[in-house]
């Protein structure tokens, strides 16, 4: 009588829920620290052309920000009361990204500010590695340039008395928009010009970019996106001002762009996780990088444009999210 009991209480507990979700179901066996060291692998030839150009002002950037970055992940992960894990290298390379993103002349305790906060502000209030809303290092690089337009504005990369020749110059972005004048690709291409440590050359940029799609640490899909909508639109301009100096080609390789569309845009964890989101994301960003840079009185626009894509990524995983097998749609009431 209580075995009968027993299968009858058993045959009237509801069945096991079988939750169906998109693809991909399979994991690569990437892990954060090899994504990491890939990103570290690719900013090479980034550093190795601003150490050479913008000699010990790179040096002295690199090293604040990337130690400033690690103390900073160190004593917020400790106030959190967490176990302190530097070895997965994310904390260097934000360091490293906002440090590429910053001009050499700059003091050195604005790096040290602008570290803190985008490990503070931009990582871990979010709950750490993984759980950012927008790029660490762009949420530093935002509020140095904010509180110190003196040291960040486009006169802040002009010293007449430095010991580098680029830093003597106006940046190409500045002369474009501010007097009207022409770039030397050559020069856009090999990084011989003023400007961020990590936005002068685009070749830098683009080999380490096309080393991250091939180990795809990178999705292709982002900077492919990128790139497109910032030709389209300079396209448009040049149709609409054929007379211009300033033509598609210096926009594309001309200030952040490049360092932007491969290696801060493809952040995995603030960028879609579908393939059509994520061109989706880049054909924005490259738009809005064209919008500020034509219709503001900033000369660039990366910055502002990676923290508005971020800003609607959960918005394109769900527009694009992929059908899973056995969907059937919901019969609308």
């Amino acid at each position: 009588m209580v075995e009968t009991t027993k299968d009858t209480n058993e045959a009237k507990k509801p069945a096991a829920a079988i939750h169906v979700a998109p693809a991909p179901h399979l994991s690569s066996g990437s892990t954060s620290r090899r994504m990491m060291i890939d990103v570290l692998i690719a900013l090479v030839p980034v550093a190795a052309v601003s150490l050479w150009i913008f000699q010990w002002y790179a040096l002295k950037q690199i090293i604040v920000c990337v130690a400033g970055c690690v103390v900073a992940e160190a004593v917020f992960t400790a106030m959190r009361r967490r176990p302190i894990a530097l070895g997965d290298c994310s904390a260097v390379v934000t360091g490293l990204i906002l440090a590429f993103s910053m001009p050499g002349t700059a003091p050195w305790w604005v790096g040290a500010i602008g570290s803190a906060v985008a490990i503070g502000l931009g990582k871990v209030v979010f709950g750490g590695i993984g759980q950012n809303i927008f790029n660490p290092a762009m949420v530093g690089r935002a509020f140095v340039m904010v509180a110190f337009t003196k040291f960040l504005g486009a006169g802040g990369y002009v010293d007449i008395h430095a010991a580098a020749d680029a830093i003597t110059q106006a940046t190409p972005m500045t002369a474009a928009f501010k007097a009207g004048e022409g770039f030397d690709l050559l020069k856009l291409l090999t990084g011989q010009t003023n400007g961020s440590l990590g936005e002068t050359s685009a070749i830098a940029c683009l080999l380490g970019g096309l080393y991250l799609c091939i180990r795809r640490t990178a999705s292709w899909q982002i900077p492919a996106g990128a790139i497109l909508g910032l030709l389209a639109a300079a396209g448009i301009d040049n149709l609409a001002h054929p007379a211009a100096s300033w033509t598609a080609l210096h926009h594309l390789f001309g200030g952040a762009f490049m360092l932007g569309a491969f290696f801060i845009c493809t952040d995995p964890v603030t960028s879609p996780l579908t393939s059509k989101g994520k061109f989706i994301f880049g054909l924005i960003f490259g738009l809005l990088v064209m919008l500020i840079r034509l219709f503001t009185n900033y000369p660039e626009g990366v910055m502002f444009s990676v923290l508005l894509v971020n800003a609607i990524t959960p918005l394109l995983n769900r527009w694009t999210v992929r059908k899973p097998l056995g969907w059937v749609a919901e019969a609308r009431k």
